[in-house]
């Protein structure tokens, strides 16, 4: 089959290709946008109907919603040449093509708003009139395994599909708003998370540190930063470097994200099966290692702690701005400062800054607001070799492609422990960290810009907090 071009000489097989918006040119349905960059949504045209066809249709089928019905996988029902079903595959096509992480479906007085977030960025892709959205909706409804007919109450679910061969999944997620139902999609692909842990951006030194906590037998280990800031991944990459052959590796998590093949228990949060009620379970079933997705309440982390001091490692993710404040969350949290200095084993915590397109980047001089915060100086700004990209195809516009984490990590060393224990103050603990050669996320981001991996800016906004 030879390759499908619109009206406009859009390339449709490419990765930079516009969104299929129906299989009726008379459908009245608004063309998506292609997704460029920033600017894409002021473009004046729409994108040409494709013929469902030429698409994802009969043999050529590349894409596919599945259910799972009580262990079996089977192809969701819907006719291949509706307007809705077609919608819903290039929704999915095109941000599976473009390495998008979430899909927003934001709804609008008289439109469905289409958003991708690519690169930690939303991006306006395009829009649905209301009468097809309606549909479009009520198949990712009865994909996730909701209820069409409610609309007064949210609603969570997961949607399995195939594409090219891959098998993928996303955690749905559906809530009333003013003008209709907002629908938030997280893309699980598994084969992002099979990530090597030296190709998440560690520093040498930290990297070293890391590998060596991650083997001690018994403790707590955490990963700490905010939504979307990569610890899922780092604790999977963890994971990778265990030998599951001779150890008991048991997960609770929320979503399930990365199915392994063998030797490793995954276990699914429900509104039955809570992280307290699993862990406590897990206890039961003689482990060595647990991975909890995240200590979200008093109840979980006095657990994991309690597994840590008799004899499990265990592995998880809280929500603080940086390390040293993880000790002041987990006291605020009801655990008890000794306890803590005895089970800690290390903290990690991250950000996610964009990378420089390597196609289009160029030397950048820092602005004074940027030398400012970041501190650089007369030496820094003549040998570091600053880059920032203009923009070009292969970054939709955007100057940046992919994303590399910036880190700092705190080990539970004898000296950091009794500052631990005699619930010192964030200074002290700050001091007794930097004795064993802690660097905070700005110093890890500083480096990373000075080298030009990355932009100042991109650093600013990541650790915003401590560069002020």
């Amino acid at each position: 089959m030879g390759r499908t071009k619109d009206r406009f000489g859009h390339d449709f097989n490419s990765q930079q290709q516009g969104l299929y918006c129906g299989s009726n040119p008379n459908s009245g349905i608004r063309g998506f946008r292609r997704p460029k960059g920033p600017d894409s949504v002021n473009e004046k045209h729409t994108m040409a109907l494709l013929d469902q066809s030429q698409t994802n249709y009969g043999a050529a089928k590349r894409f596919r919603l599945v259910l799972r019905e009580q262990g079996s996988i089977r192809e969701m029902g819907g006719e291949d040449m509706s307007i809705a079903v077609g919608i819903t595959d290039s929704i999915f096509m095109n941000a599976l093509d473009t390495g998008t992480s979430d899909i927003h479906l934001q709804p609008e007085r008289d439109q469905l708003k289409i958003r991708y977030r690519q690169d930690g960025v939303l991006h306006d892709t395009g829009q649905l009139p209301s009468e097809q959205a309606q549909n479009v909706l009520a198949r990712l409804k009865l994909a996730s395994g909701m209820r069409i007919d409610e609309n007064r109450e949210p609603q969570d679910g997961r949607i399995d599909m195939e594409y090219l061969g891959r098998r993928l999944s996303a955690r749905a997620s559906c809530i009333p708003c003013l003008n209709g139902e907002k629908f938030v999609m997280r893309l699980l692909d598994p084969n992002a998370m099979k990530v090597d842990l030296s190709k998440l951006g560690m520093p040498e030194d930290v990297l070293r540190k890391w590998q060596k906590a991650v083997q001690i037998p018994y403790g707590l280990i955490l990963v700490t930063g905010p939504t979307g800031s990569g610890k899922t991944s780092t604790l999977y990459a963890s994971l990778h470097t265990l030998d599951s052959r001779t150890r008991n590796i048991v997960t609770v998590e929320d979503p399930i994200e990365y199915e392994y093949d063998r030797n490793i228990a995954q276990v699914q949060v429900t509104e039955r099966m809570t992280f307290p009620k699993v862990m406590r379970t897990f206890l039961r079933q003689d482990p060595d290692v647990m991975m909890v997705g995240e200590m979200r309440d008093p109840e979980s982390l006095a657990i994991g702690i309690q597994a840590g001091l008799t004899g499990h490692l265990v592995m998880s993710t809280l929500h603080t701005n940086n390390a040293i404040e993880t000790i002041g969350r987990m006291v605020d949290m009801n655990a008890e400062p000794y306890l803590i200095s005895g089970v800690l084993v290390a903290i990690l915590a991250q950000r996610l800054v964009r990378l420089n397109c390597p196609k289009c980047r160029q030397p950048y001089k820092p602005t004074e607001d940027e030398v400012r915060s970041l501190d650089l100086t007369d030496e820094d700004l003549e040998k570091g070799r600053f880059a920032k990209g203009v923009g070009c195809g292969d970054c939709r516009g955007t100057g940046y492609k992919g994303r590399i984490g910036v880190f700092e990590l705190v080990l539970g060393t004898p000296e950091f422990r009794v500052a631990v224990a005699k619930a010192s103050d964030y200074l002290g603990m700050v001091e007794a960290a930097k004795r064993q050669g802690y660097r905070t996320m700005l110093e890890d981001g500083k480096a990373k810009a000075l080298a030009g991996w990355t932009t100042p800016d991109e650093i600013i906004k990541a650790v915003y907090t401590q560069a002020m």
